[in-house]
């Protein structure tokens, strides 16, 4: 099989003038070198893309793929991470994980949220600020927990989001509002463990790879998964599997939240406890990172035994699967 694989790299977009914040969900070569090497012991003929603009340039000029493995973030607007896949149906060529109606939904945390609650998946309750005007309006009681919208790799996150009174509020969204350039999501806080939860497959053949606990160290945010906390994870983070039953809950809220969104192949799920102790979902994942060194899914399936290459047969099959099921359609 001829799979073509569309990434976009760190390295490109900081040498096209973007600094490293703004790049922080990007990837870096040692995932794409990582994904290739899988997909070539598994026997498949791998082609490299690249991001929108070279996939365009190659569908213009004729290119195909039986499937494309696809883990492209993209870098403008609040549909980034959908443009890619919408490339793709448009040319009828498969690929792995969500399409993109689900890649745009996923990313903003907000309508995320709206949508779960209506197929009663548990969420912090919350408010999304699109000006400062809007502050003032907010009634969720204190302490709250701000951050971007629609960021990932924890863009946003820092010991100052969580706030415990209404002055900290101003401060925080009008940060985001002025640094992010898009919504604030303001939301209760939820004050118990953290955990983040790995899922393989689609739909009702989703299981749960297992549960891992997310803590920090004496370096660390203890108040949440920080930008800081992610970037330097070796010294400020640790992770440890959980099976207890807050875990247990953690897995059943993840596996509700995949399901209810139509998510595919594999991700994660992040869930956190309340003060009572109740999981509640925080964000989805459909589009995972791959790094095999630092990423969060290859490091719960290195902790669970599921070697990397292992990672990427289970989203292979899965999106070959769903490949050979679609309806025929005549190419033009």
């Amino acid at each position: 099989m001829l799979v073509g694989m569309t990434y976009d790299l760190q390295q490109d977009y900081l040498a096209a003038g973007y600094d490293r914040d703004e790049v922080a969900e990007l990837d870096s070569p040692v995932t794409v070198e990582a994904v290739k090497a899988a997909l070539l012991s598994q026997g498949h003929d791998v082609e490299l893309i690249g991001g929108a603009g070279p996939l365009v340039r190659a569908l213009a000029d004729g290119r195909r793929w039986d499937l494309v493995f696809n883990f492209a973030e993209g870098m403008l607007g609040l549909a980034r991470e959908a443009q890619v896949p919408a490339l793709l149906d448009a040319w009828d060529i498969p690929y792995t994980f969500s399409g993109p109606e689900v890649l745009a939904l996923s990313l903003h945390k907000g309508w995320t949220n709206a949508v779960l609650r209506a197929h009663d998946v548990p969420t912090a309750d919350f408010r999304i600020v699109n000006s400062m005007d809007e502050v003032e309006k907010i009634d969720l009681p204190f302490p709250l927990f701000v951050k971007p919208v629609a960021e990932g790799s924890s863009k946003g996150v820092s010991d100052k989001s969580l706030v415990r009174d209404r002055q900290a509020l101003r401060g925080i969204c009008e940060h985001v509002l002025r640094t992010y350039r898009q919504p604030a999501l303001v939301e209760t806080f939820l004050p118990g463990r953290e955990f983040t939860v790995g899922i393989l497959g689609s739909g009702r053949e989703c299981r749960v790879l297992g549960v891992m606990e997310v803590l920090a160290t004496a370096r660390g945010d203890a108040c949440a998964y920080t930008y800081a906390n992610k970037q330097e994870w070796r010294e400020r983070a640790l992770y440890e599997l959980a099976t207890d039953g807050p875990a247990e809950q953690a897995a059943e809220v993840a596996r509700a939240a995949w399901q209810a969104l139509g998510c595919l192949d594999a991700g994660r799920v992040d869930v956190r406890l309340d003060e009572r102790g109740e999981a509640r979902f925080i964000e989805v994942n459909p589009l995972a990172g791959l790094n095999p060194e630092s990423s969060d899914l290859p490091i719960l399936c290195g902790k669970i035994g599921l070697e990397y290459a292992e990672l990427i047969r289970g989203i292979m099959d899965s999106a070959m699967r769903r490949a050979e099921n679609r309806a025929p359609r005549t190419r033009t």
